[in-house]
């Protein structure tokens, strides 16, 4: 019998509970962020699927804004993202 090395994809717990792999993260050129998009990037850098400087690199962020991203879902959680909702939270 011959061995089989078998390559397993990097896989996080995405925030809505499933599984999550660098092809299910938004696009590099992602302009609209919504609470969904922002909360996989988080649970990305978090579960180390990505660095936090390649997150910023691949999404053109500011280290400023994914801080204030993963420290919204600390505070109030994924309904923390919502920029509509910025001024509730503060």
């Amino acid at each position: 019998m011959q061995d089989r090395k078998i390559k397993r994809e990097n896989v996080v717990i995405g925030p809505e509970g499933t599984p999550l792999t660098l092809a299910d993260l938004p696009k590099p050129n992602t302009v609209r962020w919504v609470i969904r998009r922002k909360a996989e990037v988080v649970a990305a850098v978090r579960g180390g699927l990505l660095t936090l400087d390649g997150a910023l690199e691949r999404y053109g962020l500011s280290a400023e804004e994914f801080m204030a991203w993963q420290r919204s879902i600390e505070s109030h959680g994924i309904a923390g993202l919502r920029t509509t909702r910025v001024q509730q939270y503060r």
